[in-house]
């Protein structure tokens, strides 16, 4: 008996350190990718030119409505979803090979605000996986939670985040650090970030925020060989400790409402918002606070990518924008797509970019000239952030038949791709 169970431990943490170096190469855990920066594997070429019938491995239907992106891991995808008739939010879990529906599980039942931006969705949370959890975030009844599911659907723990007053929405997604999960709940009533320990859902540390509402999910990067939780928002650039909560450093040059995230070339972080005003700035990265530039460009949804020196933007009225990381000059501006609310993806030296109404492009990341690759239309609603991995796209779409709306998620790939 002490033998199986010797076995049992040692297969279980073979197959999550192989699950660990999968997910390193090939798959996308957590909002933005692996990094938190919106950049996929440069080891892959997903094609430049398709649609919903070209190029297509496979269409799954999605029931009811989401914002969130996938979350792959493995050969599985993790999706949210919330039904606004009946009134439930959703987990599903997919087959990455076929589009499958492997299992759903209910996470809340009634509870949904009375009214919220037009725009919103009461499922906007991508999730978050250590590949052996996976980690989401729901705004129900009045309250932010934060759940965690293992791989075949069993219910592990729920930690209560933040009470929430309700201003836009709720679409703040969970980051994985070490041993911790961090989530966060800014709002109107004063919310919190938190670290939890990602096991047992254990409230690890909690920071108060202010009194304002606010979007944009926690990010973690390494600065100057140091490890920092950074966020925008209410007013504020906070930088914390991402360990233990304990403040790094905090400036203002940020606006109060940010739905993107923060994004870094080492030297600085780069801000963006949205209201009361229009907002991009960079920020010295030294702890000092310094605003090195700023402008009033409106990005206060989609988030921005660093590449070689230069910071690429989708505004959200579709304009196409790239600035030079150290100094803000404008190096082009041009018209793209239409209004958006997805957040660009960088593969290579191409970006892709798709608007609200399913117009999907692919634009060269050169600061000196800007040039589409393919234009491309997929559905015709999308809101969330397209996800590249394994030289494929997953991209969440809806299609509008009859005043029906049916959200689909499409695997693109194939013998298509770019040269």
């Amino acid at each position: 008996m002490k033998l199986k169970a010797q076995f049992l431990i040692i297969f279980l943490v073979y197959s999550l350190l192989s699950n660990l170096a999968i997910s390193q190469d090939n798959d996308w855990p957590q909002w933005r990718g692996l990094n938190h920066d919106g950049i996929a594997s440069s080891e892959q070429n997903p094609p430049i030119k398709f649609n919903t019938k070209d190029n297509i491995i496979w269409a799954s239907k999605i029931p009811g409505r989401g914002h969130g992106s996938p979350t792959i891991y493995g050969n599985k995808i993790f999706l949210v979803t919330a039904d606004e008739t009946a009134k439930t939010q959703t987990l599903l879990c997919l087959s990455r090979d076929t589009g499958k529906t492997l299992w759903t599980r209910e996470v809340h039942k009634g509870g949904f605000p009375e009214k919220s931006n037009k725009k919103a969705s009461q499922a906007s949370c991508t999730p978050a996986t250590d590949g052996n959890f996976v980690y989401i975030n729901f705004l129900h009844n009045g309250t932010v939670f934060t759940t965690a599911f293992d791989f075949i659907g069993n219910k592990v723990w729920q930690q209560k985040i933040s009470d929430y007053i309700l201003h836009q929405g709720f679409s703040t997604s969970p980051a994985i650090y070490k041993s911790l999960l961090i989530v966060s709940a800014d709002n109107k009533g004063g919310g919190a970030i938190c670290g939890l320990n990602k096991s047992d859902g254990k409230i690890i540390w909690k920071v108060n925020r202010p009194k304002k509402p606010n979007y944009a999910s926690p990010i973690i990067f390494n600065i100057n060989g140091k490890d920092e939780l950074v966020f925008q928002g209410c007013d504020l650039v906070t930088s914390l400790n991402p360990l233990t909560g304990e403040k790094l450093w905090e400036t203002s040059g940020s606006t109060t409402e940010c739905v993107s995230s923060i994004v870094t070339d080492g030297e600085h972080v780069f801000t963006s918002g949205g209201y009361p005003k229009n907002h991009v700035s960079a920020i010295k990265a030294d702890g000092s606070g310094e605003v090195v530039w700023e402008n009033i460009s409106r990005v206060y949804v989609t988030s921005m990518i660093v590449k070689d020196g230069f910071l690429f933007a989708i505004m959200d009225n579709g304009n196409a924008m790239c600035w030079d990381s150290k100094t803000g000059k404008n190096m082009w501006r041009e018209r793209l797509n239409r209004a958006t609310s997805a957040s660009p993806v960088l593969v290579k030296d191409r970006i892709y970019a798709v608007d609200e109404f399913g117009n999907f492009s692919v634009f060269s990341a050169n600061p000196k000239e800007f040039k589409i690759l393919a234009k491309n239309k997929i559905g015709d609603q999308v809101y969330a952030t397209p996800v590249i991995c394994d030289s494929k796209i997953f991209i969440r779409a809806a299609e509008l038949i009859d005043d029906k709306r049916q959200e689909v998620l499409y695997c693109i790939g194939g013998k298509e791709t770019s040269k």
